[in-house]
């Protein structure tokens, strides 16, 4: 529709809200697949005028990535189409945060961002044969906002008492935190490196970092091969083959397919996937594939590295005050066994 009407960056960015809500039909909520896209097209139109307009400001984002992922670190132990529409607006706060503007043109921004998720909310009623459910959801959307905001006051008042009696690895508090310390790093680095499309550096950070150290590793690596094949891969195809803008958009859809179709399968081959996508989306703005593709691998590399470096170090001071209170057990020990011989 937006080459259609001359607008392909129009486009671009419907489209872009509309490929992000389609993963939420793989997510439930309350045993419904709708839902879960009826939240993220909600959150990413708010978090993408929030981003727009924070962007001007490298403090001011800073403090709303940590915040946004200390959050996001908080909903880990829920069910995970919750976990998953926290992730994606954070994600989205990330990648508007790059294109700084007036309140005006953020609204713009964001209801082009709205307007993609809602078409794919209407395709997906269509599909799944469910617009009775759609018409129960919409009208029940007041009473999902005050169940989750209970839900978000037992979190946290469950971490303040895990906290409190220091009980933190059983809860979502460890990952939180390090969510939190990782964003505050990586989204500082790319604002201080000036480097375009720089959000990609938290934004692989914030997806590649995970509770376990082994997954950690795994997605790291398999999210930069994939990154790197991807660029190559489409960046090859567009330099020999120039396909018109018609052609761009077959190929959006495409990726988009092929993306969605291993996101549960196997997580190289959709960094693939999605990075050939993203190519050929942004080349309907006339942006040379190449240079998509270079700052997407130099950016992913960065970020995966900040992930993994931040995931090391705690492991290491975890185990560095698990020896000393080892240490300090052999200690009481021993003095409880010289007792009687005094």
């Amino acid at each position: 529709m937006g080459i259609a009407i001359g607008h392909p960056a129009g486009g671009m960015i419907a489209a872009g809200g509309a490929m992000t809500a389609g993963f939420g039909a793989k997510q439930s909520i309350d045993n419904s697949p709708l839902l879960p896209i009826i939240f993220v097209s909600f959150g990413m139109a708010f978090c993408t005028f929030i981003g727009v307009v924070a962007g001007h400001n490298s403090w001011v984002l800073t403090v709303l990535a940590t915040l946004f992922g200390f959050g996001y670190g908080m909903m880990s132990r829920r069910a995970a189409g919750y976990s998953w529409v926290g992730q994606q607006c954070v994600v989205t706060l990330l990648v508007a945060s790059a294109f700084p503007s007036s309140p005006e043109q953020a609204a713009q921004r964001s209801a082009l961002i709205f307007a993609g998720g809602i078409i794919q909310l209407l395709f997906s009623a269509f599909l799944f044969k469910a617009f009775g459910e759609l018409g129960g959801h919409v009208r029940a959307l007041a009473s999902y906002v005050r169940s989750e905001e209970l839900a978000l006051r037992r979190t946290y008042l469950t971490a303040v008492l895990s906290l409190r009696h220091r009980q933190m690895r059983n809860s979502a508090l460890p990952y939180a935190c390090r969510l939190a310390a990782v964003l505050a790093i990586s989204t500082e680095i790319y604002h201080q490196l000036h480097f375009e499309s720089g959000y990609w550096i938290p934004m692989t950070a914030l997806l590649v970092l995970r509770p376990g150290i082994a997954d950690t590793a795994s997605r790291a690596i398999a999210r930069t091969v994939g990154t790197l094949a991807g660029g190559v891969l489409s960046s090859v195809f567009l330099v020999y083959v120039h396909p018109s803008p018609y052609g761009l958009a077959v190929l959006v859809v495409l990726f988009t397919w092929l993306s969605y179709g291993v996101n549960n399968v196997n997580y190289g081959l959709f960094s693939l996937f999605l990075t050939s996508y993203i190519v050929f989306l942004l080349s309907l703005n006339h942006i040379p594939g190449a240079e998509i593709a270079h700052r997407r691998f130099v950016c992913t590399m960065v970020g995966g590295a900040i992930a993994l470096s931040v995931r090391l170090f705690v492991i290491r001071l975890r185990n560095k005050q698990d020896q000393e209170s080892i240490q300090v057990l052999l200690q009481k020990g021993s003095v409880a066994t010289t007792e009687p011989a005094r």
